[in-house]
């Protein structure tokens, strides 16, 4: 009697586990899978046969893959995408990959692509993976001194459905490269132009009066473009993030027009010299849902500036930099709680 209890004590244990491998623990690793790193979803394919096979059971996780920073990255993407659990990849990140070049993008068909700091890929490859992903809405390439023109007229011509476009720190395109973007992408969403020092005022003007869909636009470390050209950023009226740090021609005019963005949640002012307080409190009277602010290195703004941010922003406002901002009295973290109680970070650039 005893050895029967036993055999069905075990049997009926053997049936909880089966039943525990093969209904909770795939719904348990379905949603944990999700937070995990494709790394280590990589490494626990190798546990055993039974977890490899619960995993790639689920494409829905498999649909990016991440060679950051990593060596032989090339071969690397070849391989994976020549596995079945990947033949729904949607976006790829090679951001500081090794040893990646056009050869390799012949092979891809994705949606998203993060291209940064890949310095070997040139117009040619532009030209393989456009040609392999006509579908691409995303587009990162920053630090690629490579690309040109040229690679940006391959991308416009098989790319038709682009909203996010990162060029930032291609020194070699030129405001060519802004009119293909303006006259192909008129829903661009997101343009990163930081650093890119051969622009403008007739390219960016092109991106603003045909690019009105435009929500993020970053135009850091781009002294060259005059107050003329920052006037037109009044047409972006879906605007919510803007980076104009190191706009050295930009004056109060200019920064009242960029008052009409309302809708600005985000705006870096860093180093902008010649703006004074007039500019910001046009700013402070137009865009009232302000949430980050950076005045830092502006010495022509003062008290005053604060005080009617204080009076539209104040229930907004959780990011102000206003530090080498000698006009300003009132810099102190208690005194400036009180002008924006919900402050949680003072300093933004050091």
């Amino acid at each position: 009697m005893a050895e029967t209890r036993t055999a069905l004590s075990k049997m009926e244990a053997a049936e909880s586990e089966l039943v525990w491998n093969r209904e909770t623990v795939p719904k348990v690793l379905k949603i944990v899978s999700t937070r995990l790193s494709q790394r280590d979803l990589v490494s626990l394919l190798l546990v055993s046969p039974w977890l490899y096979r619960s995993l790639v059971s689920y494409p829905s996780i498999w649909l990016s893959l991440d060679f950051s920073e990593m060596g032989n990255a090339g071969n690397r993407l070849v391989a994976a995408l020549s596995l079945p659990r990947y033949c729904y990849v949607k976006q790829i990140k090679l951001e500081f990959a090794q040893d990646i070049e056009d050869k390799h993008l012949e092979l891809l068909k994705i949606k998203c692509l993060n291209l940064n700091g890949c310095q070997k890929i040139s117009d040619k490859g532009i030209e393989a993976i456009t040609n392999a992903c006509p579908m691409l809405k995303v587009f990162s390439i920053y630090w690629n001194v490579r690309i040109t023109d040229m690679g940006i007229k391959h991308l416009v011509k098989n790319c038709k459905y682009v909203t996010e476009l990162n060029l930032s720190g291609c020194k070699n395109i030129s405001d060519k490269s802004l009119q293909l973007v303006a006259e192909n992408y008129p829903k661009l969403e997101l343009l990163n132009l930081t650093r890119c020092t051969k622009l403008t005022d007739h390219g960016l003007q092109q991106i603003l009066l045909k690019c009105s869909f435009l929500q993020s636009l970053n135009l850091y470390a781009l002294s060259g473009f005059t107050d003329e050209a920052y006037k037109s950023i009044s047409f972006l009226t879906q605007l919510k993030f803007l980076d104009l740090c190191g706009a050295q021609n930009l004056l109060d005019e200019g920064l009242a027009c960029v008052a009409k963005c309302v809708n600005l949640v985000c705006l870096n002012l860093t180093w902008c010299i010649r703006v004074t307080d007039v500019g910001v409190i046009c700013i402070a009277q137009g865009c009232t849902s302000l949430e980050f602010l950076s005045l830092f290195g502006i010495v022509g703004v003062t008290d005053k500036c604060l005080e009617a941010l204080s009076r539209s922003c104040s229930n907004t406002i959780t990011t102000l930099d206003v530090n080498g901002c000698i006009g300003i009295k009132r810099r102190s973290r208690d005194e400036l709680l009180h002008l924006f109680p919900h402050l949680k970070c003072f300093k933004v650039h050091s």
